[in-house]
């Protein structure tokens, strides 16, 4: 899959199904700082689209991007140990229970963790969820660039048992270094022509 043209199209605190939101959705989901926005602006070769920061939390409402006209990138709110009080956190849950109740276009989630870390108990309660909820998801361990090539394997176990997938059901993604974008583009290129043939 070629990534042509992407845009950002709404902001929003309480997902609305209404124009100019109607078309297939992957949606964007990991603990706060794993590297969301990163991955979005280096799937779409866009260095500026997704808003970035060091700051954990950055991504407080749900942001909706339009890829080649075909299809939407739904970018939700981190989850875990971004610095925001009780209430926020809550509002934050509310806003991700509401947009995977109401969605109804909604092909897949791409799941993101850090390789370099096992997963967290909100991880695995929320690949929990997806199974419960019978939403198909891919888990990319991101942040690849900062283990060598030869000891990945030995860093995406963990996950395999954490999360209950197998080694090869996961993609290892470097947004600084283009590592595993190809795979992850070929995968959406699957999950869009299998939703069309629906």
């Amino acid at each position: 899959m070629v990534i042509q043209d992407a845009q950002f199209v709404t902001s929003m605190a309480r997902y609305v199904e209404a124009p100019p939101v109607g078309l297939p959705q992957l949606a964007v989901v990991g603990k706060s700082n794993v590297g969301k926005s990163s991955l979005i602006n280096a799937l779409c070769n866009r260095k500026k689209l997704c808003k970035t920061s060091s700051t954990p939390g950055k991504t407080r409402l749900i942001n909706l991007f339009v890829v080649n006209g075909s299809f939407h990138l739904v970018d939700l709110p981190g989850y875990g140990f971004a610095k925001v009080d009780k209430a926020e956190k809550e509002r934050w849950g509310a806003m991700m229970e509401g947009y995977f109740r109401a969605s109804t276009r909604l092909e897949h989630v791409l799941h993101l963790v850090d390789i370099r870390h096992e997963p967290t108990q909100e991880d695995v309660e929320m690949a929990r969820f997806f199974r419960a909820s019978d939403i198909p998801f891919t888990v990319v361990a991101t942040k690849a660039d900062k283990i060598a090539r030869g000891a990945r394997m030995k860093h995406i176990a963990p996950i395999c048992r954490a999360l209950l997938k197998q080694p090869w059901e996961i993609v290892a993604f470097s947004s600084e270094d283009g590592t595993g974008r190809d795979e992850l583009l070929g995968r959406i290129g699957e999950i869009l022509r299998e939703a069309a043939r629906k």
